[in-house]
């Protein structure tokens, strides 16, 4: 014959039940970093482009200096990545530039290192764009509105108008930007 449990039993029970359920729900702790941490310590975005100084004179019709532009998009587009962030929870700060937004918020959106960045050209490199989607959407927040954002960082290529991102982010959090 099968026993229920007695009143208290149940209780203590139900309070396991929602003391665990609370203790899944707690955010993770994110770890604070940087933008050059998503750099590859050995890549020079500059290497590329030693005839610059010869270039620097030339007027923006000239299509040389089309032809150096266009190089310069390549490579930044295609900027490495660094795997051993992928899968980590993470807190870093920037610049939000919108993707997606409707009544309800901002949907989709990339984070970019600095005011200005994928509204002007050129953008940064690939290695210094992270695509994030946030839901719920958030609200609050404009074009280069500064932002913490936590969640777990992930690789991934992605192209927008404003710019090609070299990673991506779910977005547990997004705070506006304060100083520690």
């Amino acid at each position: 014959m099968l026993q229920t449990p007695s009143l208290s039993r149940r209780r203590l029970l139900a309070a396991a039940l929602s003391l665990g359920a609370a203790s899944r729900a707690q955010p993770a702790t994110y770890e604070d970093i940087t933008w050059e941490a998503l750099v590859p310590p050995d890549w020079d975005p500059m290497k590329s482009f030693r005839d610059l100084q010869k270039l620097a004179v030339l007027p923006d019709t000239d299509p040389r200096t089309q032809a150096l532009y266009d190089r310069m998009r390549k490579i930044w587009d295609e900027a490495p990545t660094v795997p051993a962030v992928t899968g980590r929870p993470v807190r870093i700060p920037g610049f939000l530039v919108p993707l997606e937004s409707g009544a309800k918020g901002i949907r989709e959106f990339l984070l970019v290192p600095y005011f200005g960045a994928c509204i002007h050209t050129p953008p940064p490199p690939a290695n210094q764009i992270i695509h994030v989607r946030a839901n719920p959407p958030v609200k609050g927040f404009q074009t280069m509105s500064a932002v913490w954002v936590s969640g777990t960082l992930g690789l991934a290529r992605g192209k927008s108008e404003w710019g090609a991102s070299g990673y991506s982010m779910q977005a547990a959090r997004v705070e506006k930007y304060e100083e520690k």
